[in-house]
């Protein structure tokens, strides 16, 4: 299916190579389907307050454990879903922490069927103006780039945890590129939608999408647990971000686990929630 979506395109981009860019900016932001949530996963979310927020005219669920102070907010990745961080729910919970989280638009609970990086900022900025601002993010994924995006955007925290992170949206845009066979022609075309749609008028757009595009706007820490074997994001996306942080940031590269086995091994899940919310060092190593 994507070799044929690809050809498709590909020879759309010849004849009408605006309308082959908004057939592939529609998929591009399109989610694979939506993520399920297992029985155990159900369950804690049932427990959570459950609220919701508007982002672009589509309604938002958003959860909440606990009522204490400054949050620890979890930002889930590409097709995922809030409840993708039980795990991590848990373990903030037994320490008496706060935690927020939310379902992007066209993701788990929420509505509509597309989302993109600005709704993620812009649901991120209303929950800090509910909740207050942040002890630290936890994120996955394209989770993470949204993350940066956002603190670079009026969201402020201590800390970030990035599991499996994306430091750069072109390499988005070249992963997806190269799965559906897509050629020169089509790819300038959707970036050109990407910039109309989700970023009309908004010069320099490209640079500000990067989570390494400048450091010093932020002032967090930055722990970068990311497996040596994930299958999505390279390790070379968290070493340039770890680079980029300098020695404000410790990447810790596991083995095995993948993109999203990552999310549910105690050993991540202990360490990641130490520095998100005792912590003052940045490990060397996953206890």
């Amino acid at each position: 299916m994507a070799s044929l979506l690809g050809a498709a395109l590909g020879a759309g981009s010849y004849v009408a190579p605006a309308l082959t860019g908004r057939a592939a900016f529609h998929l591009f932001v399109r989610p694979a389907g939506r993520s399920t949530a297992r029985p155990d996963e159900a369950a804690l979310m049932r427990e959570a307050v459950v609220g919701q927020i508007e982002v672009d005219g589509h309604p938002v669920t958003t959860y909440r454990w606990g009522t204490g102070g400054r949050p620890v907010l979890l930002v889930h990745g590409w097709s995922s879903r809030a409840a993708k961080f039980a795990g991590f729910v848990r373990a903030l919970r037994e320490g008496g922490h706060t935690v927020v989280a939310f379902d992007a638009p066209g993701h788990g609970a929420s509505a509509g069927r597309a989302a993109n990086i600005r709704q993620m900022r812009d649901a991120i900025r209303q929950l800090q103006e509910q909740n207050g601002e942040f002890t630290a993010v936890v994120a996955h994924s394209f989770g993470v780039l949204a993350t940066f995006f956002a603190l670079r955007g009026g969201v402020r925290a201590d800390r970030v945890v990035a599991l499996g992170g994306v430091a750069d949206f072109d390499y988005l845009l070249e992963q997806f590129s190269a799965r559906l066979g897509l050629g020169t022609r089509v790819q300038r075309a959707l970036r050109a939608h990407v910039e109309e749609k989700i970023f009309p008028g908004e010069p320099g757009i490209w640079d500000r999408l990067a989570a390494t595009h400048r450091p010093d706007e932020t002032g967090v820490r930055v722990l970068l647990l990311h497996d040596a074997d994930d299958e999505v994001a390279a390790p070379a996306q968290a070493r340039a971000i770890a680079a980029a942080y300098g020695d404000r940031a410790r990447l810790v590269e596991t083995r095995g686990l993948g993109h999203r086995r990552i999310l549910h091994d105690p050993r991540v899940i202990a360490s990641a929630v130490e520095f998100a919310v005792t912590d003052e060092s940045l490990p060397s190593a996953v206890a």
